[in-house]
């Protein structure tokens, strides 16, 4: 925590080699990663016209991540969490070659999921371990402020790699090159990670068990204010994101084609990009109340996304959410981290990875089946009222995260 008069650093974070290392390639594998699942949403779209395909695409990516989360959150706190994302990130190279690849043979639909499963059982290593490794690049006063640099570098990348998809579809008609493009950006965090060098810090011990794989959900049983946090996304978004129907929507509702779904993805990050640096600028101070009302604010957004019909006003509603979407972020990464000792972070890690994965992906499965049934303004609008009863149960059932304050002030040393 910060001494009392102390001046507010916004770019500390930045003055680490360690940090601007780990950022450049970050970047470029973020970038590549949104490229590709703009590139797959599109495809698979253009293909199939089924939303419930659209869905499949979620759950292909969840299921890995919920099956293989545990054990790969605990190896991630047992070996060295360098190595472990530098090899995975070069499978995610692999995979998007490979899909390149079937993309350009046309191959059949089965092909593509298969290798989406494939990659969701790569980021089920890769998360916990690049989560866990952030801590110890960065001296803890500064940790604060290299999260929000992080939600930052992968907004911006957000934003990128949707439009650069978009319009190489649009303009060549070739969706594999967007997938070839995100090989070569794994491939250069593949390698920078190589040459950070992370602080020294206790490591797990002991083989790995049944137990010990479960100690993560254990430690966020009794850090309640975590547990809080974390199911405020999983449902918020479980219920309320519409991303997985945006290929539906450039194409049938607002007719924008491929380059329209391009900034239909990008806008939540337009907005979150924004709040990431007036965040970085004026840290949170009433963290829980931030954090309860912009998760409100979004389920409101997405409610006036499923309702328009115009391109300028849901643009406008998606880049609102990605905003509000971002302190969420921002407080529950900080939170997840600080609160947890070293020794447990890539099992807590892997458990938020699991949370994050079900809302995410399998919200897009749920939002893909109820839109197939009962089509999609109903699937959207829906799932927003869906947030707003989210954030009242939360609010109610879990009292110290109304009363979380300042981030700066959270336990750094939390007892295991």
């Amino acid at each position: 925590m910060a001494a009392a008069g102390e001046v507010h650093d916004p770019i500390a974070a930045l003055r680490i080699a360690n940090y601007r290392l780990f950022g450049a390639g970050f970047i470029c594998s973020s970038t590549g990663l949104q490229m590709l699942s703009t590139a797959v949403a599109w495809e698979v779209w253009e293909r199939t016209h089924d939303p419930l395909e659209l869905g499949y695409i979620g759950l292909a990516r969840a299921l890995p991540v919920v099956l293989v989360a545990l054990p790969a959150g605990h190896l991630a706190d047992l070996h060295d969490r360098r190595r472990i994302v530098a090899i995975t990130q070069a499978a995610f190279a692999l995979t998007a070659a490979l899909l390149a690849v079937a993309s350009a043979m046309h191959a059949p639909m089965w092909c593509f999921y298969l290798l989406l499963v494939m990659s969701g059982t790569v980021r089920a290593f890769n998360g916990p371990s690049r989560a866990g490794l952030l801590p110890l690049l960065v001296p803890e006063s500064v940790f604060g402020n290299a999260v929000t640099f992080n939600s930052g570098i992968f907004q911006t990348a957000a934003i990128l790699g949707p439009l650069a998809a978009g319009y190489i579809i649009g303009l060549t008609g070739l969706t594999w090159l967007a997938y070839a493009a995100c090989a070569v950006g794994c491939s250069v965090l593949s390698v920078t990670i190589l040459f950070v060098k992370p602080h020294a810090a206790q490591r797990a011990t002991g083989s790995m068990t049944f137990a010990s794989m479960l100690a993560g959900m254990g430690h966020l049983w009794r850090e309640r204010t975590i547990l809080g946090a974390i199911l405020l996304d999983l449902l918020a978004v479980l219920f309320g994101g519409a991303t997985a129907l945006l290929p539906l929507y450039a194409d049938e509702v607002l007719h924008v084609g491929p380059e329209g779904l391009g900034w239909l993805r990008a806008a939540p990050f337009i907005g979150a990009l924004g709040v990431a640096g007036l965040i970085a600028l004026r840290p949170i101070r009433q963290a829980g109340a931030a954090l309860l009302w912009s998760v409100a604010g979004f389920g409101v957004c997405m409610v006036v996304f499923g309702l328009s019909t115009s391109m300028v006003l849901s643009m406008t509603a998606l880049a609102v959410s990605g905003a509000l979407d971002n302190v969420s972020v921002v407080v529950r990464h900080v939170l997840v981290q600080m609160r947890t000792p070293n020794q447990l972070r890539g099992r807590v890690g892997a458990v938020n990875s699991m949370f994050i994965e079900c809302s995410n992906e399998l919200g897009g499965f749920e939002s893909g089946l109820v839109a197939r049934i009962f089509g999609p303004v109903f699937s959207v609008v829906s799932g927003g009222i869906g947030t707003l009863l989210v954030v009242g149960a939360i609010a109610w059932g879990f009292p110290q995260l109304r009363r979380l304050g300042k981030l700066s002030q959270v336990d750094q040393n939390p007892t295991p």
